[in-house]
Parts: C-alpha cells; sequence; structure tokens
C-alpha cells in the first residue's frame, strides 16, 4: 500500500489511480495560448502533489529564465529556486489547509522570488502565483493548476495604485467613492431585476473620546478593528465601504426590513460583546446603525445615503448601540401641516406666557446637597398638558424660532434669580443664541449688570454647537465672563470637542455625557474615560458634573474618580420652578 505525506513536492509517492492523473495543458482549436500567455510574461502548470510532478506550459523555460524545463520538472525542483524568505509563503498555500469542495477547488495567489540560476545566482525575479488546488478524500490537495506572471517595479506601482483608488488605506476596505459607485451599480441591477436591498449607516461611537483619551493612533486601531469584525459577519455578495472617518456603508444584497434588523443586530453584537485590544490596552467600543430599504425608501444614490445618514441620527440620539430603520412621514404636505401647528403652538405659548421652567438638581459630591439647578424648558398647552422642550424645539430650531425661546427661557431664568437669592441655575442655549446680541443685550438689560445676579448663572452650550463656530463661540463665552457668568460645555463626549479646544473657550464646567454614565457600575472602559475626564478637567481648572447618574454604584463610583457635581434620576425628578423653596430668607 502507497502512502504520503502532506509536504508539497515529495517526490517518492506512487500515482494514487487514474481519476488522480495529471490534465495536460491544450490549446483549443486555432487559439495560441501559449503565444497569448508569453506576450504577457505569463506561463502555467499543472502539479500533481501526489507524484510531485509539474507539466508546464512549453514557454515556461523562457519566461522564468531555467534554460531546460527538467529543471523544474517537480515541485521539490521548483521549490529550490524559490528565495528562503519567501519558501514558507508558498508552502503555506498548499499545506495549511483542509478543503471538501473537489469541483471547484480552493483558489489560491502568492507573490515571491525565484533564483532562475539556481541558489548562488545573483539573478532574481518576481513572480505572481495564482490558480487553483482540488483536495483528496483527507481534504489535503492533490492537485493543482495555477499561472506564474512575471512582475516587476511598474506593476507593482500598478496594484498599489488600484489599491489606493479602490480601498481604504486604514480599513482595507472601499473608499467613499467605490462605495457610492457601488451603491449606484445596485440600484441599477435593480431597475433591471427588482429585488430588494439594504444600504445601511454605521458610525463607531464616541471615537473623539478615545482619540482624546489615547491618541488618535489607538482611535485608527478601533476603527480597523470595528470594520473587520462587521465585515467577519456580512454575506457573501454584501459590500462595506467608509463612508467617512467613523462611518461605514454597507450594501446589503437581497434583504427586506426584517433581515436587515437581524443582520443589524449581528453588527451590533460583534461589536459590543468584546474589547478590542489596542496598543493602549483592552478598549470596548459600541456602534450605532441607520438604514434605508432600497428601491422602495429610496431610488437614488443620494437619497440613499441622505436617508441612512438621518436614520443614523435618530440612533446617535438615543445614546445606545442601536439600529433605526428610516420612517419617511407620510408625505411632504403633513409635515409642513406638523410643523405649522408645532410652530403655531409655540408662538402662542410664548405670546400666553404658557412657558414653564423645571429644575433638576446638580448635587455637589462632597456636601451631598443640590447646590446648582439645571432649568429646563417645559411648554404647557392651553388645556393644561406639558409638553417636554424635545417634542418642540427641533423643529423650532429648524423655522428659526430659537431665538424666541431662548429669550424667554432666559427672562424666566432671571425672574427665578432675582426671586430666590441662594440659587444657582444653569441654562441652556441653542446654537443661533451665540451669534444673538439681542439675547447678549437681554441678559444685560433683565439682570439689571448686577454681579450678584449674574455669578449665579451658568450658560451651557451644547459640544456640537461650540464647535460649529470656534471663534463665534469663544467671543460669546468671553463675553459671558465678563459678565460675571459662568459657562458650561453640555453632552461632552458626543461630539469631536477635544480639550484643547476646550482650553481656548476657557469653559469653567465640563459635564460629561450620560452615555457614559450609565452603564458605570458594569462598564471598566467608561470608569477609565471619566476618570481621565475628570483629572484632564481638573488639569485645566474646570468643575465636572456627570449626567445621567441613576444608582447608587454609579455615584460611588463618579465620587472616587473625583467628580464635582451629579445630575440624573437617581436624586429625583425634575420639580415645578414654582415650588421652589429659598433655603435661605
Amino acid at each position: 500500500m502507497t502512502s504520503r505525506t502532506n509536504v508539497p513536492g515529495n517526490e517518492q509517492v506512487a500515482d494514487p489511480g487514474a481519476d488522480q492523473k495529471r490534465e495536460a495543458l491544450t490549446e483549443s482549436g486555432n487559439l495560441d495560448l501559449v503565444g497569448i500567455l508569453s506576450s504577457i510574461e505569463e506561463t502555467a502548470y499543472a502539479w500533481n502533489l501526489v507524484s510531485g510532478r509539474i507539466e508546464w506550459g512549453s514557454n515556461a523555460a523562457a519566461i522564468l529564465g531555467v534554460g531546460d524545463l527538467a529543471r523544474i520538472a517537480t515541485g521539490a525542483a521548483y521549490h529550490a529556486l524559490i528565495a528562503p524568505e519567501n519558501l514558507k509563503d508558498r508552502l503555506q498555500v498548499f499545506s495549511g489547509g483542509v478543503a471538501t469542495d473537489r469541483v471547484r477547488g480552493v483558489p489560491y495567489r502568492v507573490q515571491y522570488r525565484i533564483t532562475p540560476g539556481g541558489p548562488r545566482s545573483w539573478k532574481t525575479i518576481r513572480v505572481e502565483d495564482h490558480g487553483r488546488w482540488w483536495p483528496g478524500a483527507d481534504g489535503h490537495p492533490i492537485h493543482a493548476r495555477g499561472v506564474i506572471r512575471i512582475i516587476d517595479d511598474h506593476y507593482l506601482e500598478q496594484q498599489r495604485q488600484l489599491v489606493r483608488n479602490d480601498f481604504d488605506e486604514l480599513t482595507g476596505q472601499l473608499n467613499r467613492i467605490r462605495l457610492t459607485e457601488a451603491l449606484g451599480s445596485v440600484l441599477g441591477r435593480i431597475e433591471r431585476e427588482p429585488q430588494s436591498c439594504g444600504f445601511l449607516m454605521v458610525s463607531v461611537n464616541n471615537l473623539a473620546v478615545i482619540n482624546d483619551t489615547f491618541g488618535i493612533a489607538t482611535g485608527d486601531e478601533a476603527i480597523s478593528e470595528v470594520a473587520r469584525r462587521i465585515r467577519g459577519k456580512l454575506r457573501g455578495g454584501d459590500i462595506i465601504g467608509r463612508y467617512a472617518s467613523n462611518k461605514f456603508g454597507i450594501i446589503m444584497m437581497k434583504c427586506g426590513p426584517e433581515a436587515l434588523r437581524v443582520a443589524a443586530e449581528r453588527f451590533l453584537k460583534v461589536v459590543r460583546d468584546s474589547t478590542i485590544k489596542t496598543s493602549a490596552g483592552q478598549l470596548s467600543a459600541t456602534i450605532s446603525i441607520g438604514a434605508v430599504v432600497i428601491p422602495h425608501q429610496a431610488n437614488s444614490v443620494q437619497d440613499a445615503v441622505n436617508f441612512a445618514l438621518r436614520a443614523l441620527d435618530a440612533a446617535r440620539s438615543q445614546r445606545i448601540d442601536c439600529f433605526v430603520l428610516y420612517e419617511p412621514l407620510p408625505g411632504g404636505e403633513s409635515v409642513r401641516v406638523r410643523n405649522r401647528t408645532i410652530a403655531n403652538n409655540v408662538i402662542e405659548a410664548l405670546d400666553d406666557n404658557r412657558m414653564r421652567l423645571v429644575l433638576q438638581p446638580m448635587v455637589s459630591a462632597k456636601s451631598g446637597k443640590a447646590e446648582i439647578y439645571e432649568c429646563l424648558l417645559r411648554m404647557e398647552k392651553p388645556d393644561g398638558q406639558i409638553v417636554p422642550a424635545g417634542e418642540f424645539v427641533p423643529v423650532a430650531e429648524q423655522l428659526g424660532l430659537s431665538r424666541l425661546i431662548d429669550r424667554r427661557a432666559l427672562e424666566l431664568t432671571i425672574a427665578l434669580l432675582k426671586k430666590h437669592h441662594d440659587l444657582v441655575l444653569s441654562l441652556n442655549v441653542s446654537g443661533l443664541t451665540c451669534s444673538d446680541k439681542e439675547w447678549i443685550a437681554a441678559l444685560r438689560r433683565l439682570s439689571d449688570g448686577r454681579k450678584d445676579i449674574l455669578s449665579r448663572l451658568i450658560v451651557e452650550i451644547t459640544e456640537t454647537v461650540a464647535i460649529e463656530d470656534l471663534d463665534q463661540t469663544i467671543n460669546f463665552v468671553d463675553t459671558l465672563k465678563e459678565f460675571g457668568c459662568r459657562v458650561a460645555i453640555d453632552d461632552f463626549g458626543a461630539g469631536y470637542t477635544s480639550f484643547k479646544n476646550l482650553k481656548l473657550l476657557n469653559v469653567d464646567i465640563v459635564k460629561i455625557d450620560g452615555v457614559f454614565v450609565k452603564n458605570l457600575a458594569n462598564d471598566s472602559s467608561d470608569r477609565i474615560f471619566i476618570k481621565t475626564m475628570i483629572d484632564l478637567a481638573r488639569i485645566f481648572g474646570m468643575e465636572t458634573v456627570a449626567e445621567w447618574v441613576g444608582d447608587e454604584h454609579s455615584v460611588k463610583h463618579l465620587t472616587d474618580a473625583g467628580i464635582d457635581f451629579m445630575q440624573g434620576f437617581y436624586y429625583g425628578l425634575p420639580i415645578d420652578a414654582a415650588d421652589y423653596v429659598s433655603k435661605k430668607p
């Protein structure tokens, strides 16, 4: 009985049977295959790994420069010409895998150097070797057919250029241009062959904090690993590309709404469930996903991208890793009616003095007492129903009503400060107010310029608003501080502000986004982030506030980390401003 080893090129093995005999290369009709291969500096071979024999194309000696094909008639003889540093790469192609597909075989592609004149020769050439191998009964390769091509520096540069043109350098996925081109091609194919597909937009949450805390290189490692994990969960035919710094686009072929949800959960889970190993240590990351069904919800590249981004924004606004499928409103007229109704309600509430403030306490970590209250706006309907700001402020901002709302909120806040001399209030303002000279004038007029009032007012600017026009925000902050007010950056960590920008802004307080606080007791990476942010804020002379504090364990972790203030439902629901009772006469 004969036997064989798994080492490619072993010549001491008998042919196992006629069904495994080598297949000779042939020419078909008048087509000169050898001539075609020679013209592009290629040659072909068929290798029987059981017997070790290689059948070469008749042009192989000339293409490879070996003089006599007898010199490379076996696998072992050919391997003797491969540069020692590359031999392992070629051997690994044939000895490193097991397969069961005896029909299609297993594809391979490898590059290496050979010395046609033998190991002691100075002349070397670089080749690309690609083909397929077929397994025997035990799954190991017994036969291979391939093509070897001479490659030079010009060829290698062409390959590198192709990679640069098609793929993102950091992640190895399609770049933005190729991703949108692929999406366009898919939409074109759908027109000819109707089917439902999906386009997902994925973002890595809180990448700015990783960059700020550990450096951009560590952030790049996180991006690359997230892309690798998502890629590993795609089906055959699905496409992923890097759309922006922390965003990926995914084209899901033949995929309806429910299948999109299942796939999204798969992506969320693979990123969430294990930490990411980086040069800075083990980190955890999460993603948010927005998706659109094509062509049912979008039949152009622009609509598909815009709607997926809109859904992604909705997912990110929930401040947890989640999936949101785009839901178009019933029609343009419905949108106009809804917006007009909200606008009318806001204007009527302003005219009828039906805007209300509720106060949410910020509790000192040292004293355990509420030392600051954040003013939260509510709108009272004529029937007495109370509407939270989230239901009307976004539309009001789009329609240019946020200035009016901010001025009314300022009036209510200053009135409270005048009424209660022990009260310290924090007031949010919109992006438009940062450039509103009338708001500044109203602040001076309502307070009468009194330092005892202005010193008890903290103005909060959201992180994203702060960096939209940094110079304008700096001027706004400087003006407030000249009045004697303090300034806070709200939702820090949700966007892309760095501590360098905070220093330029010269703010007094940093409010840490609640996404880092809600799982503090169970997530060590969040504890590291918060500790780092607190330490950096202290270096810059800034106080810190933790939002979304919901349990006693979080209180302990935050206190141990050195937080100055805590805010959240653990300390109770916001109280109506009219119910506040002064602690001092």
